[in-house]
């Protein structure tokens, strides 16, 4: 049975206010959002709205505290005094983060316990880099000056737009290196998972961030394009669909404004013929009810050799069909809701789309018959799919999954890269030599082996469609720094001591 206590009202403070300048304030209109819980698909929260006057008021905080504020001009050393409280504060606070996620996107709820205990470790990971990145380098020069310096500094006010599917990993992964590398930040939360980035906002407050550090703002769409155009804003960071990315790098390009951009993706598991076909779909059925599928690395293309494609088919139908759909909140649910009934409509379009196409649906392809209430579909899966069709080149972000067949593990390949995206892929082989060779030949930001691995303590993006830039480990890092070269006749104190 669900906890009905987990869908009480969300356990925030200010819901209809914005953090502006250290200080939580009114909103400049009576405009609202409904938050709407997945599973009972009643009101889980109503919070504020942003206007086009909240965006300039929280630039005009970030960038005062960025060009005239202390935190620039602090150590790295002593931002990252901030950053190791925040990683302890959410800590703190993972029950409060783990109970918001499944009522905003439909994550299970243990999953959401397990992700939680871990989001403040990001924290202490940047602060740590305080001490071993190098943020001064000498370098020889041919300039004439005796000395030469390679220096990283703040590139300025952050535009960090989120996502709603994990918001509170997300934010980490933008205000972390942010905040390290000594920018000041607008976040704008996705108005159908507000919750953590509030959240996000009272942790500031308590650990006394200087004002304007961190800006928060809950809002619709239109918001984020105020911010994208802001003049004030000297980079954005925007995860979410490839269109958006575009149309933000188009924007963004009119004034040569920085960005990174984390995007879509329609990854491929290639399955070769040396591995166990059932082994390999119970992998693929674990992975693929992570938050329901909608996961921007999620492997939603299997390749398989048509001499194992049926074989396969049969055991991850059976793997996938055995997946326990239900309430977020009910221990034995393994996999919970869509976010939103428009996200539903559009999971549901998809599988149409693959019927109309002639796909034959091997398990799935509607909505649990046990479930009258709250937008769940079925885990499905289309068998002997050609992958230039819409549902195996466009991204679903749902859970399901298409298995195409591929002639040989050269074609397999072929196939995997024959997509307008690159963000993530994986291989089932048991020979490690034919995995690093196969790794190396697909063109994606990550690439696994025997699973779905990503790894954002190393670096996570994507090529072609899936994005520009990395986020995570020290490649993460560095889009939130500007290099500047200095040359010098002498090494200054500053430098000698390492200050």
């Amino acid at each position: 049975m669900s906890n009905a206590a987990n869908y009480s009202s969300a356990p925030l403070k200010h819901t209809d206010k914005f953090f502006i300048n250290g200080e939580w304030v009114a909103p400049s209109s009576s405009s609202t959002i409904d938050v709407i819980s997945p599973a009972t698909e009643e009101l889980y929260m109503r919070v504020a709205a942003a206007q086009e006057d909240d965006v300039n008021n929280a630039v005009a905080a970030a960038r005062e505290a960025f060009d005239r504020g202390p935190w620039p001009r602090m150590s790295h050393a002593e931002r990252a005094e901030y950053l190791t409280r925040i990683g302890e504060k959410l800590n703190e606070r993972a029950q409060d983060v783990a109970d918001i996620w499944p009522n905003e996107m439909g994550i299970v709820h243990s999953l959401a316990q397990a992700y939680a205990a871990g989001v403040g470790g990001m924290y202490k990971y940047h602060a740590g880099l305080a001490e071993t990145f190098p943020f001064v380098e000498e370098r020889k020069t041919i300039s004439g000056a005796k000395n030469g310096f390679l220096v990283r500094e703040p590139v300025g006010v952050v535009g960090a737009i989120i996502p709603w599917n994990g918001p509170i990993s997300l934010v980490g992964f933008k205000l972390a290196p942010a905040l390290l590398a000594g920018c000041t930040a607008v976040i704008k939360a996705s108005p159908e998972a507000p919750g953590h980035i509030l959240l996000m906002a009272e942790i500031a407050e308590e650990i006394g961030l200087p004002p304007g550090v961190m800006n928060c703002l809950t809002a619709d769409r239109e918001a984020s394009e105020t911010l994208v155009r802001h003049p004030d804003v000297d980079k954005i960071s925007f995860t979410g669909s490839s269109a958006t990315g575009k149309r933000i790098a188009s924007i963004l390009g009119e004034r040569i404004g920085r960005y990174t951009l984390e995007l879509g993706g329609k990854s491929a598991a290639i399955i070769l013929d040396d591995y166990d076909v059932e082994t390999a779909a119970n992998a693929m059925a674990d992975s693929i009810r992570n938050m329901t599928g909608q996961v921007c690395a999620a492997l939603t293309r299997v390749i398989v050799t048509k001499d194992h494609h049926d074989a396969f088919v049969d055991a991850f139908s059976s793997a996938m069909s055995k997946i326990k759909v239900g309430d977020p909140f009910d221990p034995s649910s393994q996999m919970g809701p869509l976010a939103t009934s428009k996200q539903r409509d559009r999971v549901e379009r998809y599988i149409a789309t693959g019927k109309e196409a002639g796909f034959k649906v091997a398990t799935g392809g509607g909505r649990p018959k046990h479930l009258n209430r709250g937008f769940y579909v079925e885990p499905t899966v289309f068998s002997n799919v050609d992958n230039s069709s819409v549902i195996a080149q466009e991204e679903i972000f749902g859970p399901v999954v298409c298995v195409i067949p591929a002639d040989s593990e050269a074609d397999a390949v072929s196939k995997a890269n024959d997509s307008q995206f690159g963000l993530n892929g994986s291989v089932f082989t048991n020979d490690i030599d034919r995995a690093y060779a196969v790794a190396r030949q697909v063109r994606s930001g990550s690439f696994g082996h025997n699973d779905n691995r990503v790894d954002f303590s190393i670096a996570f993006g994507g090529f072609k469609q899936s994005g520009i830039g990395r986020e995570g480990g020290i490649e993460g890092l560095l889009p939130y720094l500007e290099t500047k070269t200095v040359l010098l006749d002498g090494v200054p104190s500053a430098v000698a001591n390492n200050t």
